[in-house]
């Protein structure tokens, strides 16, 4: 089905692409991904969880079935995760793409990279991601949602934020996400990227879906770059692309607001 978007430009490499519905913007999320698979097929990809990607990952491995050898060499990277839960926790980031990546796109332990979040010593697990991010990276592409307090990964704003891998103490809005709803015991830290490993990825594609994201996405468009906004980073990048639905976007984002393309 098609679903027509209107394209605006953010910044000299960040550009916004409003579509009318959460299946078309997921429906394009996929393609960007496909599309740089195909040129590369052993991209690095960074993958978050969360349910606005949700969709994405059911189009790509629709994607897989039709072309079973596409992702026969594509690496992931887990981008972040809770502290304290084990991998099979049904809270975890782990648990989650093995079960919407992993397993549907046929991605091999040896070609799958993150965090255990059930490391005995955390500083010393960061560490380790960071010197595996030296030898496999960079990124090729990190794709992204959007806390409604801003945060990217989970790099919460602070008066200061972390280059490369680092254990974050979660903010009251993380601790009720929707992931760990139900966890008995909510993790209070958590391990993330730093906001210099998701600037180096050669591409950024930010997805925001559902209107409770609505005052955030107003923000990102209408604050310059600040610690206490992380999303607001990404006008530093030179290849930036976010995919919005309508319901995200309201009816505040028009010509208006930002350059249409």
């Amino acid at each position: 089905m098609n679903d027509p978007s209107t394209r605006y430009r953010i910044g000299p490499g960040f550009q916004l692409e409003v579509f009318e519905t959460y299946e078309g913007m997921s429906r394009k999320a996929m393609e960007i991904v496909s599309g740089l698979v195909r040129s590369k097929p052993d991209s690095l990809l960074c993958l978050p969880t969360g349910n606005t990607p949700t969709r994405t990952y059911e189009l790509l491995a629709i994607d897989r079935n039709e072309d079973p050898a596409l992702y026969d060499r594509v690496r992931i990277l887990k981008l972040d995760e809770w502290a304290g839960l084990s991998a099979n926790d049904e809270g975890s980031c782990e648990s989650y793409l093995q079960k919407h990546v992993l397993v549907p796109l046929g991605v091999d332990e040896g070609r799958y990279f993150g965090f255990d979040g059930n490391a005995p010593d955390l500083e010393a697990e960061c560490r380790r991601v960071t010197g595996l991010l030296d030898k496999i990276g960079p990124i090729d592409l990190c794709l992204l949602g959007i806390g409604v307090n801003g945060h990217l990964g989970l790099n919460e704003p602070a008066e200061v934020l972390s280059d490369t891998a680092h254990v974050v103490e979660l903010s009251e809005t993380s601790r009720g996400h929707a992931m760990i709803a139900s966890v008995k015991d909510r993790p209070r830290r958590g391990l993330t990227l730093g906001m210099g490993d998701i600037l180096r990825a050669r591409k950024i594609v930010l997805l925001i879906s559902g209107k409770e994201k609505r005052i955030i996405l107003r923000r990102l468009l209408e604050t310059g770059v600040t610690t206490m906004l992380p999303a607001s980073f990404l006008r530093l990048h030179p290849d930036v692309t976010a995919l919005c639905d309508r319901s995200a976007s309201g009816p505040h984002v028009r010509g208006n607001d930002v350059g249409t393309m």
